[in-house]
């Protein structure tokens, strides 16, 4: 199987600096303020980002080291399969976010959220409908060891 290989393209700011107390959506983190240092050789990239309000960012889980294929989310008491969860603990430990990061986190890519590719109205979300009203409560607590 090919081997796949990324450089980061800069680094997270945050005042997070352990997966523990960590919210766990950026719907969580409304009023977390954090940074993203784009590397110099990068920095031209830039060019016209300041037209967007969002941005997707996709980072390395640079504290993620369990990797399982059933997981226990933090919204749930019942085990599913990593890739119907956001859990860290992945095959490949790559997170994507409308910015809410750990402090260190490597940065991979830059995206700008455009509303009329990226919001669509779904009709099912799985196990996610039976625990949606605790989402902006959630902090991690530590059952994703580092």
């Amino acid at each position: 199987m090919l081997n796949i290989t990324y450089q980061p393209i800069g680094i997270v700011h945050s005042p997070f600096k352990t997966p523990e107390g960590t919210p766990i959506q950026p719907v969580a983190a409304k009023d977390v303020c954090a940074t993203i240092e784009i590397f110099p050789q990068y920095a031209e990239g830039l060019k016209d980002m300041e037209g967007f309000s969002h941005i997707y960012v996709l980072f390395h889980l640079h504290l993620a080291k369990s990797k399982s294929l059933l997981v226990t989310p933090f919204l749930d008491t019942e085990q599913h399969g990593v890739f119907a969860t956001r859990a860290p603990g992945r095959p490949n430990s790559i997170g994507i976010s409308v910015v809410c990061l750990l402090d260190g986190s490597p940065v991979l890519d830059i995206k700008p959220y455009i509303p009329q590719f990226d919001v669509f109205e779904t009709f099912k979300n799985g196990w996610f409908d039976k625990v949606n009203h605790k989402i902006e409560e959630q902090k991690d607590d530590g059952r994703f060891k580092i």
